[in-house]
């Protein structure tokens, strides 16, 4: 017997056409003004970021418009998503050439693009495996989740006691597990009940690693950023992963290094722990791995470690499309080909050397290695960090502040002199117009 739709619900069926079809009330607006598509965008957007008000329209390697035209040195790089710089051609065209013939088939079957890729990545970072994701913060959790079960599997640690340690200020991401190793107070705040078995111990302090690992054999990892981002550009006193990493292989515990954003060169080496030769147990890649394209993030770690994970444990459906894979590798060799980390490291030291000349009142330190910078800005009658960077963006260059009163410095990788001089003096200019 063939079911009738209910009356009631034909006509609460018409009534939602009505509303999303055939509304004659609905006002789509096409103006294109800074100002418009500010109100469009806190009108519909979920007020989950407080952007800088500029409204951009288009980019090119260190430089980006906004929609009246007016031109900006990119200082942020999409949070370190664009080493490789903006709209980079090379990579765009093998997108779209990809995108062309096979774009997802999800891991249900094979494809003809994850194992070149996979082969490709694990040799230039010297890994056995690799498991790709999207995002950093699908990364980060797919860390922790290899490491509980490596926890259980090889170290024989009670099946659920396993713990793993974090830094304070630690960043990965907004997920209820990243917020759950967080002591940013306005990202967890609310949010809970947390994820249990996290611990937290301050940053650049291997002592009270030291101290945690003599006494909890349930520890199974520690995850850390080689550099601090969003918690400050805090740059660990040095040797201090060299140390955490002795005490790891000591009592038998996972080394995590997060390089979502201090890795692929920013730092001026191609990971940020290279400075101290450490090769982690398991290594977080994202953001600039796929050039500011597309989101693609990867763990790499050893056979002993990746294959505690078995078919159906652990996946995702965009996670090693044809498309991410393609455009990954793109991503990679761009960086090497073009010499990226080595103009990251010369351009780096030509900035802090350039700020660090500046005499003023309003900054009072000047830290970072490579391209990943921050100034340290003294607040006061004069204004916030927030002004700060409101009247660098006045003046041509776009950068804003992270943990209130640190303002990042951070510029695709492939900027080159000339445009670090005119950043020096359009910072020269703004600190000017406070004092």
């Amino acid at each position: 017997m063939l079911a009738l739709w209910p009356s009631s619900q034909a006509g609460r069926f018409d009534s939602l056409y009505e509303l999303r079809i055939k509304n004659p009330q609905k006002r789509y607006t096409t103006e294109q003004s800074s100002t418009s598509l500010i109100k469009k965008e806190k009108q519909f957007v979920a007020h989950n970021y407080e952007s800088l008000p500029v409204v951009l329209s288009r980019g090119k390697k260190a430089t980006v418009w906004d929609v009246e035209g007016k031109k900006y040195l990119d200082f942020i790089a999409g949070y370190s998503a664009l080493n490789q710089g903006h709209c980079h051609p090379r990579i765009i065209r093998n997108l779209k050439d990809q995108a062309k013939t096979l774009s997802l088939c999800s891991r249900a079957f094979y494809n003809s693009s994850l194992g070149e890729y996979s082969e490709y990545i694990t040799d230039y970072f010297g890994f056995d495996r690799a498991l790709p994701m999207n995002t950093g913060v699908e990364a980060c959790e797919t860390a922790i989740k290899l490491a509980r079960r490596w926890g259980y599997d090889v170290k024989g640690i009670k099946k659920y006691d396993a713990k793993v340690v974090f830094a304070q200020r630690n960043f990965c991401g907004r997920s209820i597990a990243a917020i759950s190793a967080s002591t940013d107070f306005e990202a967890y705040n609310g949010f809970g009940p947390f994820v249990p078995g996290f611990i937290k111990i301050p940053y650049d302090n291997a002592e009270k690693l030291q101290e945690l690992l003599e006494k909890d054999p349930n520890i199974c990892a520690f995850m850390v950023e080689p550099i601090q981002g969003e918690g400050g550009v805090v740059v660990p006193q040095e040797g201090y992963l060299k140390k955490v990493q002795g005490l790891c292989k000591k009592h038998n515990v996972l080394l995590i290094v997060d390089e979502v954003q201090t890795g692929l060169g920013r730092t001026g080496r191609l990971l940020c722990s290279d400075y101290e030769n450490v090769k982690p147990d398991i290594l977080i890649l994202g953001k600039s791995l796929s050039g500011g394209l597309y989101p693609v993030s990867c763990v790499l770690a050893s056979n002993e470690v990746m294959l505690v994970i078995r078919p159906g444990q652990h996946g995702s459906t965009y996670g090693g499309n044809p498309l991410a894979c393609r455009v990954a590798k793109t991503a990679l060799e761009v960086i090497k080909e073009e010499n990226l980390v080595e103009n990251s490291y010369n351009m780096g030291m030509l900035l802090r050397k350039k700020l660090k000349r500046i005499n003023s009142r309003l900054i009072s330190e000047v830290r970072g290695k490579g391209l990943m910078n921050a100034l340290v800005y003294n607040e006061g009658e004069w204004g916030t960090a927030w002004d700060f960077c409101l009247r660098l963006r006045d003046n041509g260059l776009l950068t804003r502040p992270t943990r209130d009163n640190i303002v990042r410095l951070a510029p695709p990788l492939c900027i080159k002199k000339k445009q670090i001089d005119e950043a020096i003096s359009i910072i020269r200019k703004t600190l000017k117009s406070f004092e």
